[in-house]
């Protein structure tokens, strides 16, 4: 007999919210990653750059770093679901900062 697994559902953070997640990506992973996320320190952070890399992994690196290089930890700065919805602008051309 199959049973179904209830999955939290998270939704995608507000507007106001996704404009300081913008913000952050945009300024403090810009300041390895490149400020056009096209590498600097650490890697690029582009849709081509990031094409052969599953969206869990990338959400994994997000939230837990990445021992033994500069790479932080994200976890404790960010809310449930957050670090998915970066890594999926990520894998779709991450969005400018508005002014």
């Amino acid at each position: 007999m199959l049973m179904a697994v209830a999955l939290p559902v998270i939704a995608s953070p507000d507007t106001a919210r996704q404009r300081e997640l913008v913000r952050m990506v945009r300024q403090d992973c810009g300041s390895c990653h490149g400020m056009a996320l096209t590498g600097g320190l650490g890697p690029a952070l582009t849709p081509a750059a990031l094409a052969d890399k599953p969206l869990d992994s990338l959400e994994a690196v997000i939230e837990h770093g990445r021992p033994g290089t500069p790479m932080p930890p994200w976890r404790s700065m960010l809310r449930a679901g957050e670090s998915r919805w970066i890594a999926e602008r990520l894998l779709a051309g991450f969005p400018e900062e508005s002014r």
